[in-house]
């Protein structure tokens, strides 16, 4: 704004350049004087207001459609007063009025911009909203979210900020309900880990050549010792997991996901699995106790045939004449199957289920088995 001009037209005398010696200093001058100078400061305040409106517009802008840089510092000098107050801003031409019809040109010509990328700017924004999701395993349909965007920007029935707003605050929610999510979800991390060791280990204890001194093998050591102390907090760790995740149901009154699987379920079945390990577990320890026990006892796990066991102590002492394996008896026994107490046919051709066994059998001396199996010996064999 030109001074003179301004003084001018409260009184011509202010005016150095009329050549007039005198200045008018009556009431009515000094009254024009402050009226002006009121209104210069309503003016600069509405100026510096509109200025920030349009340096917010830019800014938005500039943002929605990822402008760079070097084209948002052609205007540094409409937006480096977007928070500054009016007795902040003392820069000659920072109010101008071209100034300012220069910023209103590039905001329309943004949202000229923008209505005709609002489709690459609406995809980006439901990038970001599948991304945070993803990040909290919430399973979404997002194949079908984008089809209903473009259908929504093709039938022009909606307003492009509106839907970029309606997006916005999806994004909103979204990154609310991932914060909600964030604690179980760590103890759910921990847990994966947790397993993924107690698998590790359980190879790791399977494998006989783990303490032979090869390389690695004091690392591996290490780990298993961590691993050890990490697998036996599990239990704690799935307990903690439950209660948190049917605080968090009942809170909310929906069910807690992990990439499209209720975590409840995914816990019982660990839990179910993990029961069926160790029984498992403690069936191998319990079988590999008895098999060291017998190696170095095996009289122990002997006791003395009873009489309804003959047939089969018996058979056990010729497998090699009547062609039987590992002291099993074959079919070749028929012929004195009812020496040895096992079951014979009487002559009305019914088998008889009986057991016969000599009665002093346990008192046999070694002779008389010898001669007992060399008699057996001679028998001929039935095809």
């Amino acid at each position: 704004m030109d001074f003179f001009t301004t003084v001018t037209e409260v009184h011509p005398s202010l005016n150095d350049a009329t050549g007039v010696q005198s200045k008018s200093i009556s009431n009515d001058t000094l009254a024009g004087l402050a009226k002006t100078v009121l209104a210069l400061k309503e003016d600069k305040k509405q100026r510096l207001q509109k200025l920030q409106e349009l340096a917010t517009q830019l800014i938005d802008l500039w943002n929605l459609m990822d402008t760079p840089p070097e084209e948002r510092s052609l205007f540094d000098h409409v937006t480096c007063n977007i928070s500054a107050s009016v007795d902040e801003v003392t820069i000659p031409g920072a109010l101008a009025l071209d100034l300012i019809e220069q910023a209103e040109v590039e905001v329309e010509r943004l949202d000229q911009l923008k209505a005709s990328r609002m489709k690459e700017i609406a995809f980006k924004r439901q990038s970001e909203l599948e991304e945070i999701f993803s990040h909290a395993h919430v399973e979404i349909d997002g194949e079908a979210a984008r089809e209903k965007i473009l259908s929504l920007i093709d039938s022009g029935n909606v307003e492009p900020v509106e839907l970029l707003a309606d997006m916005d605050n999806q994004i909103l929610k979204a990154k609310e309900e991932a914060l909600s999510r964030k604690e179980i979800l760590d103890k759910v991390e921990k847990w994966m880990s947790a397993c993924e060791e107690e698998s590790w280990l359980e190879d790791y204890n399977r494998d006989e050549n783990r303490y032979n001194a090869s390389r690695g093998a004091h690392l591996n050591l290490k780990r298993a010792e961590k691993a050890r102390v990490l697998v036996n907090k599990i239990p704690a760790l799935v307990d903690s997991l439950v209660a948190k995740t049917r605080a968090w149901e009942q809170d909310r009154g929906i069910t807690f996901t992990y990439d499209g699987v209720p975590l409840l379920a995914m816990l019982d079945e660990y839990a179910m699995l993990r029961q069926d390990r160790e029984e498992e577990k403690k069936r191998m320890r319990d079988q590999k106790k008895s098999h060291e026990q017998f190696s170095k006892d095996p009289e122990a796990f002997s006791s003395t045939p009873s009489p309804a066991r003959q047939p089969s102590t018996k058979k056990a002492l010729g497998p090699r004449a009547n062609g039987g394996a590992n002291g099993s008896s074959t079919r070749r026994h028929s012929l004195n199957s009812h020496q040895n107490g096992s079951r014979s046919i009487n002559r009305d051709g019914k088998r008889d289920t009986r057991q016969v066994s000599p009665v002093n059998y346990v008192a046999m001396s070694k002779e008389d088995a010898a001669s007992h199996i060399s008699g057996t010996d001679t028998l001929p064999a039935t095809p």
